[in-house]
């Protein structure tokens, strides 16, 4: 028989919250009765900042005593948030050096540009330097779900950029982020390097985790997280996490 899991980790965007969006209600509900039970790791690409104003601020101030339980991964695992003493505190990051970030910001427009991927209409930047990750997206970090959702439907445009970037930087790791956005963070470092991290500093074995993303196929920057052995779930959507949480909470017994 399958223990049931000592700690549940989630991609973000997509997964916990429409991209880029607030935590809807119901899903802040589930959130708050699984930490009740379990630790959570949240790990994705966006930075702290997306974090804070997705899911932080959101959470009830009934919750605050449940945050020590809560792990926070960043840029694909490349930072490591906890709460501590009544604030978040960062407490590591892997960061790019300077002349990799100016590098890839350069080769990933140049190639976007080549392609035909360079949109004029856009909404907020289409290039971040998150420090320990370079972030492209096609159509501003701002941009409405529908939008985005219609930019790229099966995933060809991203992953024609994300191969030209990816044989032009054969020394960092480029992968697919969310719905338009493509991903640069130093070599190894991904969502499989975040994981390993989180077991070394949990002391909770790989697979004795679970974790819930929708990006789990292959090229996807969920999908390395199979590598380290963690058991996952693949989900649509945040609607499909939210049941997928409810029906997992009952079973979770100390």
């Amino acid at each position: 028989m399958t223990l049931p899991p000592a700690l549940v980790a989630f991609d973000l965007d997509d997964t916990l919250a429409p991209s880029k969006s607030p935590m809807p209600p119901a899903m802040l509900e589930q959130l708050v009765a699984l930490l009740e039970r379990r630790p959570v790791c949240i790990i994705s690409g966006g930075q702290y900042g997306q974090f804070r104003s997705q899911i932080l601020e959101l959470l009830p101030a009934s919750s605050t005593p449940l945050l020590d339980r809560l792990h926070l991964m960043p840029t694909c695992g490349t930072q490591y948030w906890r709460f501590d003493d009544g604030e978040w505190v960062q407490r590591y990051a892997e960061n790019l050096t300077e002349a990799e970030r100016h590098e890839a910001l350069a080769i990933v427009e140049e190639e976007a540009r080549r392609l035909g991927l360079w949109e004029a209409q856009t909404w907020g930047p289409i290039l971040e330097d998150r420090g320990s990750q370079i972030t492209f997206s096609a159509l501003g970090q701002e941009a409405p779900v529908d939008a985005k959702k219609a930019w790229d439907a099966d995933g060809r445009k991203k992953e024609a950029l994300r191969a030209a970037v990816a044989e032009r930087l054969p020394g960092l790791e480029v992968r697919s982020g969310g719905s338009t956005s493509v991903d640069i963070t130093r070599r190894g470092i991904d969502k499989a390097y975040g994981m390993r991290k989180l077991a070394e500093i949990t002391g909770i074995p790989p697979q004795n985790m679970l974790f819930i993303g929708d990006r789990l196929d292959e090229g996807g920057n969920d999908f390395p997280v199979i590598a380290v052995g963690v058991p996952t779930r693949a989900v649509s959507d945040w609607e499909e996490t939210v049941d997928v949480i409810a029906a997992l909470v009952p079973t979770l017994t100390d």
